[in-house]
């Protein structure tokens, strides 16, 4: 019997889930699902240039472990890219890092960034500037 998978780390969500060739209807693609861990190995190790051992750190798994995932992503990328076929992240065994919540005063309009990620100078509604942490957040270290 497997040892159960342990969670990974994911310090970045993409804001994009879905790639497919241009000009071909999705119905008639197969589709390959990249799940959030193998998103989350390709940021770190091709994007962000770090070593498999440090990459590993960050997403709580074993070097080992590590480049048995980063495999298996560049394999389901390689696919997708010579095969023409869609590409949908999802799913994964994963464990988000928490999110801050903010408000704008302005138009009043209320999102969530997650932990690890710089922190918003506008408004993504209004672009307007007069923006605080939600009263969600209160009691959890928000600069106000």
């Amino acid at each position: 019997m497997p040892r159960p998978t342990k969670c990974r780390k994911l310090h970045y969500t993409p804001d994009f889930y879905y790639f497919k060739p241009a000009g071909i209807p999705g119905r008639n693609l197969e589709e390959v699902i990249l799940t959030l861990d193998e998103f989350e190995a390709i940021r770190l190790a091709d994007f962000e240039n770090l070593y498999q051992e440090d990459a590993a750190k960050q997403l709580n798994v074993s070097r080992q472990t590590f480049g048995n995932i980063i495999d298996s992503a560049h394999k389901k990328i390689a696919d997708t890219i010579i095969n023409g076929k869609i590409l949908k992240i999802e799913g994964g065994n994963i464990d988000s890092l928490k999110e801050r919540n903010f408000i704008c005063y302005q138009c009043k309009n209320e999102w969530s960034v997650p932990f690890g990620v710089e922190r918003p100078s506008n408004c993504p509604n209004c672009n307007n500037e007069n923006i605080h942490r939600s009263e969600k957040d209160k009691g959890f270290g928000q600069n106000k």
